[in-house]
């Protein structure tokens, strides 16, 4: 079997661009991955246009040697937008190889350890600005099964906070506590906002409200700067999100730097990769969880991955998203009292349609974390179609 053709698609969905890579055989086998990069989408799509021209006539079964040689070769190593390629054309290459032996991915992987896994909600936030308001979307969350929550409560804020705006964020977070109870676990996100001494005030005030974990308290630019908040702070943290290798995530290992880590398999080099930082993580006992934020073949992905490593711990879920998801693959996600079933397809468990992808054409769209609009991520006909037992 050879690689004939390798196609990208990018897909308007508001908050961002889906992008997706769909490789082809002259078998007639088709994989599909994905490298959504938030910003960055049409220099994500040229590097793997680049990719193609290598790859094109080469066995798709040979993905830790292709990985490898697409790594070493680049010269210009690590960076978003090269581990992106690679980990959406690693992705596909994983699914090819699923549905050549009509085995789900993590059966190449040492199997399962679990047949479902405990997801957090992202995006239930949608539009809430007042401490009234993610008090209220926090309790139909939680109404609809959701046993944990993750939001930015932190405005527009960079590097520093002033009081007011301090006493504002800490007001939301004991509004979503309050309206929650114990119900659900709460993480805070930092969206690598703040220096070492405001994150530190920060991880403080945090401690009453008892949460999973703090996110990326600090720019992913010094590892230095989180192990120094994580010295010192009372609340576990989490980061990990924009290490793209892994000499990255020994490093942020060996420095201390957080409980959790949080890969993302659409930007670190893909499945194996994630495997790979998993088993690292495993032996100073940090466990997984992962970065998950983005599209149907991602989310499938990170599925995979969650059904067959021992420390991961809990799984990302975008609470809901564009209508028109559902058009874009045959995606399956089913839950049920706040996990969410490993899926047991061949491959990752999706195919591509590909005339739907080209319905919904690229849209620039910019970072909305420092401009105040951080919670317009969703139109208003938004839904959460995907999910199987969960109604919005």
């Amino acid at each position: 079997m050879k690689i004939t053709d390798i196609k990208t698609y990018t897909v308007f969905s508001y908050r961002t661009n889906f992008v997706f890579v769909q490789i082809e055989t002259d078998s007639g086998l088709k994989g599909v991955g994905e490298g959504t990069l938030e910003y960055k989408e049409h220099a994500l799509v040229g590097a793997v246009e680049d990719i193609k021209r290598v790859l094109v006539g080469q066995n798709p079964m040979e993905i830790e040697r292709i990985a490898s040689e697409l790594y070493r070769d680049s010269y210009w190593r690590l960076g978003p937008v090269l581990m992106s390629a690679i980990s959406a054309v690693e992705m596909a290459l994983w699914d090819i190889k699923g549905k050549f032996y009509d085995m789900p991915v993590y059966e190449f992987l040492g199997g399962k350890v679990r047949n479902q896994i405990r997801m957090y909600a992202n995006g239930w936030f949608s539009g809430a600005t007042t401490p009234e308001a993610f008090a209220e979307a926090a309790k139909k969350a939680v109404a609809m099964g959701v046993t944990a929550l993750k939001w930015d409560p932190f405005g527009k804020a960079y590097l520093h906070m002033e009081k007011a705006d301090f006493m504002r964020s800490m007001e939301i977070i004991e509004a979503v506590r309050g309206a929650v109870g114990n119900q659900a676990d709460l993480m805070i996100e930092g969206h690598g906002r703040f220096n070492v001494a405001t994150a530190i005030q920060i991880a403080n005030a945090l401690k009453p409200f008892d949460p999973l974990f703090f996110e990326e308290p600090t720019p992913p630019d010094s590892l230095d700067a989180m192990a120094e908040v994580h010295r010192k702070s009372p609340v576990p943290l989490s980061g990990g999100e924009r290490l793209y290798g892994l000499h990255q995530v020994k490093e942020f290992l060996d420095k201390g730097c957080a409980d959790f880590i949080q890969p993302d398999v659409s930007h670190c080099g893909g499945i194996m990769a994630v495997k790979k930082m998993a088993a690292m993580a495993e032996t100073y006992y940090v466990t997984i969880a992962p970065h998950n934020p983005s599209g149907p073949v991602a989310n499938a992905a990170s599925l995979q991955l969650a059904g067959c490593i021992n420390n991961f711990r809990i799984l990302e879920i975008m609470l809901s998203d564009v209508n028109w998801r559902a058009e874009l693959t045959d995606e399956r996600v089913i839950f049920e009292h706040g996990d969410i079933l490993i899926p047991d397809k061949a491959g990752l468990g999706l195919n591509l349609q590909e005339e739907n992808c080209l319905k919904y054409p690229f849209e620039p769209v910019d970072l909305r974390h420092y401009k105040g609009t951080l919670t317009n991520i969703r139109p208003e006909n938004k839904t959460a179609f995907y999910f199987e037992g969960l109604q919005m």
